[in-house]
């Protein structure tokens, strides 16, 4: 914030931030004449879209101000875009500018009567938020002068010519130190103390509380030749301060973190042990980053498959905790490091192939088990200590930018340490200085509550030049990746580059390199991108460009990066480099799923990327199931249509190269891979301003979609339709999220510990349990059925918990990791052939059981389906039509089924393992069945030690977890959802739980209340009224259930979230609505949809033969009976016999679309926004009509009809919708419009 004051005395309060789109239509306001002259004919959007930095200043009131737009080469075409730097450097040869110091202005408006006062501003914050910034300069034609307002902060250096125009042009020079410069380093002394005190202060009072009012003349006294305090000053006065010590406790940082990629920050010396025995290695682990998990002593750990750096390993992001577009300073223009190119060469020599394998992982996230002896092993260095670290830092928030100009001086002071080091609570707001450095992975039994970070000597070298490699870069090349497990492909690909500039096939290649010194640091290949309108149909970059504004040829594809991690806070600016070199706008790079049986990346990806957490993830789309065959020449083209090897995305464009993120280091830990939990990771993983650095799952089976069944197996269970393999290849969670396989067994709430499987323990901040509901092991009720007792005469042990040995051939099947071991023992063990099978319980997973089981070959009689005595009239499908059909199903496959039966004895009482026979009593006589595999599906229930670890802590349970309405549990720090909860008695609202809803949207609801205690981009959250504070949150999301039931029966169930009701309940109500039914289940061709009193899809059952396109189907959900084409009308004049067959006609395919819903909200908006001047809205309009605020002559729907025909509403509403369809014309070619036929 500052404030401006125009000539005449007016005063402004102005704001700036980056340029939003909304801002396009008042920058066009505020062009001139002048503007034009000046900077060219320009057309604004397109010039945002390929834009490094655009800054907008308003004022309180939200008026633009001014605008000003940067690029990282000059405007008016007077130089290649790739080759202007020693066009520049002849100018002056005394104005070093380089690409990593220096922007191009483009483009500048302002409000007259401030433009002076904006221009000064927008520059300095300009110079602030670029800290290697050093000179703007701008281009303007010789003729023209600047007017009054850019002369102010711009200066003439010379003249060059234009490649396009026959007339010279005139560069001005605009320099850092004229309006943010960099801060003077000196060392302190004890009269600063009265200037840093206020800022000390300002943070806090805890080490003036500590050490007394005069600390910290104290420390400055105190300095030696170990202890050291330095300052920052401007004007003459500290703004800044600083104390460095060079004693380290390296024995507590050897045994807490992993400094491996560091040598220990000691000296190598020949006694150093760096690998543990070789009957202890782990065979096949040759990438150090193997060692490097904070997790590793873990049973299993699943790595991120990105795995960039050593601290890769703890998080599954790791994302390193610098932002390398925002923080580095010390330009040899300005630092007055002479000796800059020596120490250049030695220190780029002497780390260059020390770390080289701390560049890149090449490793998935397969899961990785890690010997126990191996895992224990620490590195012992015998070498000395080349770290000093920072003791105390504090500056003024107004420098904070320049924080890095510290370190030049501090690392004068110890001329023979090469790293710096600074270790911080891991709540500490991530600040400026550290932003350049990197975060070491601790150990898993680290028990300090710091994290360290970490600075190399080298990282302040200014001289990384980024070019187009070349045939002698090859040697240089090999040196660096050398250690990296795809090694092979980066160079065959940078021959190929030197050798023909394209592959084969004719695809562009090109090949850049990171040089310091004359040596190579770093590696980058990219191709052109030739599956760009599959990207665009599939992925929703759109929320990130401007597509129709990008060349096909400005898209380019990231095979390889590979940077030294000395120089890693120079990321964002290779891939900047990268992006201007090669004439590219955006960037994309894959992540494949791994492949089943791989330990390592799959063949069909690239070598990963040490880039890809300066990247951002790029959301899929939901795609349209299409009726091709129908829609004949109308379908969409192959390129949107294809079946692809799904894969996750993620981009970068220009705009994002000085974007910052926010890094959130808070250890966010969610237990249970439910939907609820996949939900929350996704919408944190998502935030593409927000950098999760320690997301973990603890889950029993690690993340899910692994596909173990594989794409044409049957599944044994149902599905909620909130995620399926494909999904989770989408989403690639496992580059994000460390995943911990294990079993929460108890939490530690004092220590904020969860101990997995009884002995390893995982920190947190924030706890999420989402561990869902599981089907139990039975228990037996112990009748002896040679007394033929009933059901009456034996005891209730529906809530009893079976303690007894698990029998090998029973299972109960909670995922796919449950289902695969039942397949893999139906396989094993001849069930199929012989051998009688059971099936236990009333879910509608043991309809899709039997129909799995028969689908595998076994035979019918020998399936025994079970059911347990009803606790309601509701039944698990609740259709009587649907429950007879498949009945007639069974009965047909001999399937033998038996009522109320509870279960009394496994092998008459004796030794259960395995299940020989099992025994039932019912209402009337007991029965015994032979056994040779159990399928148990009773009520699901939280298992016993998800109970006994809550109950321990003391965390209130109530037959369920119970929750309030920000899904808190008793204890602040842990939260849950999902069916695992219930609402807290206060709400007086038992039959309404988690349950009642869609999974996936409690997961996203769960994510958005925690972000809001991260995202400073939101609105803070009010607290809601008192009575308000009473009332449950109600979600809309439709409840799904699907599956392949008996008879080959494809099955598909969406409906409100509601207390369950039986169906024939539900329809004898007075507003019940009405029933749309089509086709028959004895055909396989059953179609019902209810629609309610307000004419809204309500629910939707399909049982058909064939399979059908569910996802299509879920989008009807909560859609108008109108909106389907006047579905009900049709429907009474007979005119929709099949509705399978009317919902794959073209007219329909807009309802599917995944971005029907905006156009949706976009009507609603322009109906409800007042758009004549002497007329309300029509949503106004309508609510006077309901209100009787006017009196009609004519029919409520007659007059508003009559209205929308007779003003702009229908032109606006008509040009909304032609829009949506030319602009989404790649999914839906079905449809015509003015102009096109």
């Amino acid at each position: 914030m500052s404030v401006l004051t125009s000539p005449r005395g007016k005063v402004e309060v102005v704001h700036c931030r980056r340029t939003e789109s909304q801002d396009i239509y008042c920058i066009k306001n505020l062009m001139r004449k002048f503007t034009q002259k000046l900077f060219g004919s320009l057309n604004v959007i397109y010039l945002l879209e390929k834009a490094n930095l655009a800054i907008t200043l308003h004022n309180d009131q939200e008026e633009i101000m001014a605008q000003a737009t940067f690029l990282d080469y000059p405007n008016w075409n007077v130089t290649p875009q790739d080759d202007w730097v020693s066009v520049f450097q002849e100018l002056d040869s005394e104005i070093p500018c380089t690409p990593l110091n220096t922007l191009f202005m483009h483009l500048f408006v302002a409000v007259d009567e401030y433009s002076v006062g904006c221009c000064k501003e927008i520059i300095r914050t300009v110079f602030k938020a670029v800290p290697d910034l050093h000179f703007i300069f701008l281009i303007v034609p010789s003729y023209m002068s600047l007017g009054s307002t850019l002369i102010t902060v711009f200066n003439q250096v010379g003249n060059i010519p234009s490649l396009t125009y026959d007339e010279d042009f005139a560069v001005h020079i605009c320099h850092r130190h004229s309006h943010y410069p960099q801060l003077h380093i000196r060392k302190a002394r004890v009269e600063d103390h009265d200037d840093l005190m206020p800022i000390f202060l300002h943070h806090d009072t805890i080490l003036r509380e500590t050490y007394g009012e005069y600390f910290l003349a104290e420390l400055i006294e105190a300095q030696d030749e170990e202890n050291h305090a330095v300052v920052c000053e401007v004007e003459g006065v500290a703004v800044g301060f600083m104390s460095v010590c060079s004693r380290v406790n390296m024995q507590l940082l050897h045994e807490c973190f992993d400094l491996g990629p560091f040598h220990g920050l000691c000296t190598p010396h020949p006694d150093d042990i760096l690998e543990p025995p070789q009957e202890l290695s782990i065979q096949g682990s040759s990438d150090t980053e193997l060692r490097s998990s904070s997790q590793e002593s873990r049973k299993t750990v699943q790595e991120p498959q990105e795995a960039v750096s050593p601290e890769a390993g703890e998080s599954v992001q790791r994302k390193s905790t610098e932002e390398a577009e925002m923080e580095d300073a010390l330009s040899p223009v300005q630092s007055g490091n002479t000796s800059e190119a020596e120490d250049t060469e030695k220190l780029s020599q002497k780390y260059s192939v020390d770390y080289t394998n701390y560049c890149v992982s090449n490793m998935s996230s397969a899961s990785i088990p890690l010997s126990e002896d191996t895992s224990t092993f620490r590195p012992i260095y015998r070498g000395g200590s080349t770290a000093f670290c920072i003791q105390l830092f504090c500056i003024d928030e107004k420098q904070e930018a320049r924080s890095l100009d510290f370190m030049n001086f501090v690392f004068s002071l110890f001329p023979k340490k090469d790293f710096c080091i600074i270790s911080l609570p891991h709540l500490t707001p991530e600040f400026v200085l550290i932003q350049n450095f990197v975060k070491v992975v601790p150990f898993n039994n680290c028990t300090l509550d710091q994290d360290l970070y970490v600075f190399h000597r080298a990282g302040l070298l200014k001289t990384i030049k980024i070019r187009l490699a070349t045939l002698s870069d090859t040697p240089g090349v090999e040196n660096l990746v050398s250690t990296l497990m795809l090694h092979k492909s980066i160079l065959e690909d940078l021959q190929q580059y030197n050798e023909a500039r394209r592959d084969p096939d004719g695809t562009p290649l090109q090949a850049f390199v990171a040089e310091v010194a004359e040596q190579v640091v770093g590696i980058a290949v990219i191709r052109n991108e030739m599956d760009i309108e599959y990207i665009r149909s599939h992925y929703n970059i759109e929320d990130f460009i401007y597509f129709s504004h990008h060349q096909r040829e400005e898209h380019g594809h990231l095979y390889h990066f590979a940077l030294n991690p000395i120089f890693r806070h120079y990321t964002k600016f290779f891939l900047k480099e990268i992006l201007r070199l090669g004439y590219k706008s955006c960037l994309y790079y894959p992540v494949y799923p791994q492949a089943r049986e791989g330990k390592f990346q799959s063949s069909s990806a690239h070598s990963l990327t040490s880039a890809l957490h300066y990247l951002v993830p790029v959301r899929p789309r939901r795609q349209i199931v299409y009726p091709l065959e129908k829609l004949g020449i109308n379908a969409p083209s192959k390129e949107v249509s294809k079946d692809a090897l799904s894969y996750a995305l993620n981009h970068t464009n220009r705009k994002l190269t000085l974007e910052p993120k926010i890094t959130i280091n808070a250890k966010i830990v969610v237990v249970g891979a439910s939907s609820v939990g996949i939900s929350f990771l996704e919408t944190l993983v998502f935030c593409s301003h927000l950098k999760f650095s320690n997301l973990t799952l603890i889950s029993t089976h690690g993340l899910p979609g692994k596909q173990l069944l594989g794409t044409d197996q049957r599944k044994f269970l149902a599905s909620d339709h909130c995620y399926n393999d494909k999904d989770h290849a989408l989403m690639s969670l496992c580059s994000w999220v460390n995943v911990v396989v294990g079993k929460m067994t108890a939490i530690d709430r004092a220590a904020k510990q969860v101990i997995v499987s009884g002995e390893e323990l995982v920190l947190y901040d924030h706890l999420i349990l989402c561990t869902g509901l599981q089907y139990q092991v039975p228990c037996p009720t112990g009748a002896d059925i040679s007394q033929h007792p009933t059901n009456r005469e034996v005891p209730n042990c529906s809530l009893r918990r079976y303690t007894g040995p698990v029998p090998c051939n029973h299972f109960t099947l909670n995922d796919e990791e449950d289902c695969l071991k039942a397949l893999t023992w139906i396989r094993n063990n001849s069930i199929t052939a012989e051998g009688n099978v059971i099936v236990y319980g009333n879910t509608i997973d043991t309809y899709t059981t039997v129909e799995t089981l028969l689908n595998l070959g076994v035979r019918g009689s020998y399936i025994h389906m079970v059911q347990l005595p009803p606790t309601s009239i509701l039944t698990c499908i609740n259709n009587y039509t649907v429950e007879g059909a498949v009945e007639d199903a069974l009965r047909a496959a001999g399937v033998t089924i038996y009522r109320d039966a509870v279960l009394a004895q496994w092998n008459d009482g004796l030794n259960p393992d395995p299940i020989h026979s099992a025994s039932f009593t019912t209402p009337t006589k007991p029965f015994q069945l032979p056994c040779s595999m159990f399928f148990s599906f009773c009520e699901k229930n939280v298992d016993y030690e998800t109970f006994k670890a809550f109950n321990d802590a003391c965390l209130v349970y109530d037959g369920r977890l119970v929750i309030d309405t920000n899904f808190h549990t008793n204890d602040i720090a842990i939260r849950a959802a999902g069916s695992l909860t219930k609402f807290s008695n206060r709400y007086y609202s038992n039959e309404w739980t988690h349950r009642n809803f869609n999974s996936k949207e409690i997961g996203f609801q769960l994510a958005a209340a925690m972000l809001n205690l991260f995202d400073p981009t939101l609105e803070p959250v009010t607290e809601p009224p008192a009575d308000l504070d009473r009332l449950i949150p109600m979600y809309k999301g439709a409840k799904i259930k699907g599956g392949i039931l008996p008879g080959a029966y494809h099955y598909l169930h969406i409906s409100k979230p509601a207390i369950p009701s039986p169906l024939e309940v539900q329809m004898a109500q007075s507003d019940f609505g009405s029933d749309i039914v089509t086709g028959n289940v004895k055909n396989g061709t059953y179609f019902r949809i209810h629609i309610n009193k307000y004419r809204m899809v309500e629910t939707i059952t399909c049982l058909s033969k064939v399979p059908f396109p569910a996802s299509n189907y879920i989008r009807l959900f909560g859609q108008h009976e109108q909106v389907l084409n006047n579905l009900c009308a049709r429907y009474e004049d007979g005119l929709v016999p099949d509705l399978y067959s009317y919902f794959t006609e073209p007219w329909c395919m807009a309802l599917f679309h995944d971005r029907f819903i905006d156009l949706r909200k976009e009507l609603r908006q322009i109906l409800s926004s007042k758009e004549e001047e002497n007329l309300p809205s029509m949503e106004e309009l309508a609510r006077q009509i309901e209100d009787e605020e006017i009196n009609l002559p004519e029919k409520p729907r007659s007059y508003l009809k009559r209205v929308f025909q007779d003003t702009i509403y229908r032109p606006l509403v008509e040009r909304s919708i032609l829009d949506y369809l030319r602009y989404n014309h790649y999914h839906l070619p079905m449809y015509a419009w003015p102009g096109i036929i």
